[in-house]
């Protein structure tokens, strides 16, 4: 009981992974959420509903409220010794089991669509559904010649609450804020949250900046100092081959890519010496010969 009370006041916590791209770097966060939690009282989010729409309509013997009062009944009866627990089973598992093999076959992906409106510009529907990353809104639809366009929900938003002037607003990104050196300013949302783009190079955005309101004198410092902390941790870059020789926190390193490789405390000390013939070498040892993974042996309690 104490459990409940306590998950109803703050929530259930879920981790969620991401994948951030920030400087060139690819860096895995790991960002904790309480699920359901608001003003005292679960809500249901967005997956949940149309899971449980789902449900609803594929498995709805399972899903009715007596089934879990029945079940209990039988397994009274099997305590008791008044029925094989076999019997049972097989009563449960046929029936589900055609019931998974019938939505397997038939079913389609659920996506928990509803239409919002018609877009004033180009007259087609806007619908709120459920993405591969979560919930959305789009512009027309998937059989039209004109690729649909794509917006994702802000995290105070919902599938089932947010009106079509809101879906709308959505689509302003990506805003344009105007020219530094010479080149455009652009900001937008990415699979990885917000972000800015100047000159072929993407900036993830600080927190507290929105990228609906944000102006083009706020992101202009944030670009010189996200560019500073890359020069001083560059050492030297080969154009031609794409690689890089950064510092990192254990020391220098060698980037290809996505991939890094550790160099030795030898090379680290003349990293900036490194030719690109060296350089190449590392690489090659190290993909021929990957260094093992060590697993750290639980302390005994």
């Amino acid at each position: 009981r104490n459990y409940v009370e306590k998950r109803d006041k703050e929530g259930t916590k879920r981790e969620v992974r991401l994948l951030k791209l920030k400087d060139d770097l690819i860096e895995k966060i790991t960002l904790q959420e309480n699920t359901g939690a608001e003003k005292s009282k679960l809500f249901p989010t967005d997956l949940g509903l149309v899971v449980t729409d789902f449900l609803n309509q594929h498995f709805d013997k399972v899903m009715d409220y007596s089934f879990t009062a029945n079940i209990e009944e039988e397994f009274d009866k099997i305590a008791d010794g008044k029925q094989e627990w076999s019997s049972m089973v097989g009563d449960f598992y046929k029936p589900f089991h055609e019931d998974v093999a019938h939505t397997l076959e038939n079913a389609e992906r659920a996506k928990g669509e509803r239409e919002l409106g018609k877009d004033p510009v180009s007259g087609k529907p806007i619908i709120a559904r459920m993405g591969r990353y979560g919930p959305m809104v789009q512009v027309g639809a998937q059989e039209d010649e004109e690729k649909p366009k794509f917006a994702k929900l802000k995290p105070t938003q919902s599938i089932e609450t947010i009106s079509l002037e809101e879906a709308l607003d959505l689509f302003k990104l990506p805003r344009n804020l105007g020219k530094f050196e010479e080149e455009d300013v652009q900001v937008s949302i990415g699979r990885f949250g917000p972000y800015a783009s100047h000159n072929k190079q993407f900036y993830s955005l600080n927190k507290e900046m929105d990228p609906y309101t944000i102006e083009l004198s706020e992101i202009v410092p944030m670009i010189a100092e996200k560019r500073k902390a890359k020069d001083d941790r560059t050492i030297k870059i080969f154009e031609k081959e794409k690689i890089q020789l950064l510092k990192g926190p254990y020391g220098p390193y060698i980037k290809q890519g996505l991939k890094n490789y550790k160099l030795s405390k030898e090379q680290q000390e003349k990293a900036a010496d490194l030719t690109i013939e060296e350089v190449n070498q590392v690489i090659e040892h190290l993909k021929a010969n990957p260094p093992k993974k060590s697993f750290r042996k639980k302390k005994k309690a």
